[in-house]
């Protein structure tokens, strides 16, 4: 399968270099006993909240290595992954070979597609790389047809995971020194119009995973705003 590149500008270039050295490294946390426990609460609400189904045609807009899109598949929907980092790209063409997948180098904040070109788009942690992040979350709603559904899904601002990270990069240069974390509320006004926003990963980075399973359900059930992952999802109107 070829990757198609519809270029990029100079900055976005240079942002893509500090993805390209991560598909292994990204691929292989999720492998290990937290990464898993991670991995499966951030995909129950992924496919809560996208629904995807038979004929539709979604946009998984910053896919990397396609970590999160296999499910994407499951009732028949084929997918259009876009990522800046050709080595993300080239690990999801890899895995998707045989299923409907399409893979496109670009940015999330000027997509290559015409209008209501699909019935669903998704982002998935990659807001938190782009300071303008009103102008990525409308991208996806111009190139999503009327009635369809957007899910964008970042790491949460007030989570403790967020302020480990933070400390963190005080500290020594790391691929979060510049992100940008937000609250599910200021994920909702991004867009003037009404959504919902639900986080998981109610567990500290250091969990254990018996335990990461516990407080993770318990942090769900009382629908706590401060899980690690926090995911959006609006109709198109």
């Amino acid at each position: 399968m070829r990757v198609n590149n519809v270029g990029l500008g100079l900055m976005s270039k240079k942002e893509s270099r500090l993805f390209d050295e991560w598909p292994d490294q990204y691929d292989r946390w999720f492998e290990t006993p937290l990464g898993k426990v991670v991995k499966a609460c951030e995909q129950d609400l992924l496919m809560e909240l996208l629904t995807p189904r038979e004929g539709e045609t979604i946009l998984d807009a910053g896919c990397g290595t396609g970590i999160f899109t296999h499910d994407f598949f499951i009732s028949g929907a084929s997918v259009v992954g876009l990522d800046l980092s050709l080595p993300m790209l080239r690990t999801a063409v890899r895995r998707y070979h045989l299923l409907p997948f399409r893979a496109i180098v670009g940015d999330i904040t000027r997509l290559p597609f015409k209008d209501e070109s699909f019935h669903k788009t998704v982002s998935i942690t990659a807001l938190e790389f782009i300071e303008d992040a009103k102008g990525a979350v409308m991208e996806l709603f111009r190139v999503t047809k009327t009635g369809g559904t957007v899910v964008v899904a970042t790491l949460n601002s007030l989570s403790s995971w967020a302020r480990q990270r933070r400390d963190e990069a005080t500290r020594r240069e790391t691929i979060f020194s510049k992100a940008f974390f937000r609250s599910p509320e200021e994920i909702l006004a991004l867009v003037p119009f009404t959504g919902t926003a639900k986080t998981v990963v109610h567990f500290p980075k250091d969990a254990e995973p018996e335990m990461a399973l516990l407080t993770g359900g318990e942090g769900r059930k009382k629908a706590l705003d401060t899980g690690t992952f926090v995911a959006a999802r609006w109709l198109k109107p």
